[in-house]
């Protein structure tokens, strides 16, 4: 199974993105944050259907670093129950899975 995943969370604005991306990257969480929008979301929340702009954060991290990436995620975002998901990385270019590696190290 690979060491490598990625996790993806979502942002009320491109400001918040790009906060949250840069303490990961920093911190050396993630060795690369991708920010993807806005995109549309539809959601049910409280018993609505909501429908909202956000930006979605695409994290490449080790899955070692799952629990220490999300309290971060919680610690920097203002959504309540914020999505945090992770999604395993099958297949990669070895030299940037080796990258990769090197940036969370």
């Amino acid at each position: 199974m690979s060491q490598i995943i990625q996790i993806v969370t979502t942002t009320g604005s491109q400001g918040d993105a790009e906060q949250l991306a840069r303490a990961l990257v920093d911190e050396r969480l993630a060795a690369c944050v991708q920010i993807v929008g806005p995109i549309a979301s539809v959601y049910r929340w409280q018993g609505k259907v909501e429908t909202a702009s956000e930006w979605q954060c695409l994290a490449k991290t080790r899955r070692d670093l799952f629990d220490r990436v999300a309290v971060r995620i919680r610690q920097l975002h203002a959504y309540e129950t914020p999505e945090i998901i992770a999604v395993p990385v099958e297949l990669g270019l070895p030299e940037y899975l080796d990258w990769l590696q090197e940036q969370v190290s």
